[in-house]
């Protein structure tokens, strides 16, 4: 009798065709509710784009323009087909294809993201393992008190402080924008003054998700070196760093990773106050604008985006769980 052994890849290739299946309708879901709820807020873009000294012939002459003088369900239909050939809109206030605008904002948003993530990750595992295996020492309660304090002020908060102390008053780094306007630089030199702009920035979005990052690790930490299998590997003669960073860290990052996917959206959330705070040009900022503007179309635009990298990261979030722990499964329908 021959047993026929099934490859490992086609349950995986099934939870990616599945994942990737509810991904595209809660993008869906999310476009239809993102919709609904701009276009029921109160304001009419028309009057900002014509001001208030218009006549009715001539806003009604605009509503065509845009579309604006159709039914809400044929408006979501055109919208929804647009956004499947590439096709966001037309900006109301900025008069640029709402494509062109979030493009441009697009670099300077990254740059405060990924700097904020990789930072408040990187500092908060480490600070996190140290902590947990200097249980109770001087450096647990340091990092402990820092955790409890940035996990606890807001982070528009953090920013003004950080802004007032050192920018304003000790000259550090320059309160606003991401490069000097009045200076032209190139190559090395320009880089280094984006990063001078960036380091308020950045340190003020990191603080809150590094304490967050840094208690959660040593929690975690310290209930994977009370297992038997880390006592083993002590007793095998392996360093303590081994121990600590090869065999405990891979186990205790699970909780970690599913709190950095999740930190992603309100990395998204946090922009917007930064970004305010020390006038960045990025999508905080112009989602700001386009509120005061009414301007539906890059709002959608900007919620789109925002949906979409939300989901995707949340995905790539399910695909590291199964890297970290193959124990863990598809979560397909068993036979």
């Amino acid at each position: 009798m021959k047993v026929r052994l099934r490859s490992p890849s086609r349950p995986f290739g099934r939870f990616l065709l599945r994942r990737a299946a509810q991904s595209l309708l809660l993008i869906l879901l999310l476009v239809v509710v993102n919709f609904s709820l701009i276009h029921l807020a109160p304001g009419d873009p028309v009057h900002l784009l014509a001001g208030q000294s218009g006549d009715e012939k001539y806003f009604s002459l605009i509503r065509a323009e845009f579309g604006l003088d159709r039914s809400l369900p044929t408006q979501l239909w055109v919208y929804l087909s647009g956004v499947l050939r590439g096709n966001l809109g037309y900006s109301l206030g900025y008069q640029q294809p709402v494509a062109a605008v979030i493009a441009s904002r697009v670099p300077a948003t990254l740059l405060l993201i990924v700097s904020a993530l990789i930072l408040s990750s990187v500092a908060g595992v480490l600070s996190g393992v140290e902590a947990a295996r200097r249980e109770n020492s001087f450096a647990d309660r340091a990092i402990n008190t820092f955790a409890l304090v940035g996990y606890s002020v807001p982070s528009f908060s953090i920013g003004h402080l950080l802004l007032i102390v050192f920018s304003l008053r000790l000259g550090l780094f320059p309160a606003q924008n991401l490069s000097s306007s009045n200076q032209e630089l190139a190559g090395a030199d320009y880089a280094l003054d984006v990063l001078r702009h960036l380091v308020l920035p950045v340190a003020t979005l990191a603080i809150v998700y590094l304490a967050q990052i840094m208690r959660l690790t040593r929690t975690s930490m310290l209930n994977v070196l009370g297992e038997n299998f880390i006592t083993a590997a002590r007793a095998k003669g392996l360093g303590e760093r081994r121990v600590l960073y090869a065999h405990a860290l891979r186990n205790a990052l699970l909780p970690v990773v599913t709190v950095v996917g999740n930190d992603f959206g309100m990395l998204l959330g946090g922009a917007v106050f930064t970004e305010t705070v020390f006038a960045l040009p990025g999508l905080g900022r112009l989602m700001v604008d386009a509120l005061a503007m009414r301007d539906y179309p890059v709002l959608m635009g900007l919620f789109l985006m925002s949906s979409v990298g939300v989901v995707a990261v949340n995905f790539i979030t399910d695909l590291t769980y199964s890297a970290l722990d193959p124990r863990i499964s598809y979560g397909l329908p068993k036979r």
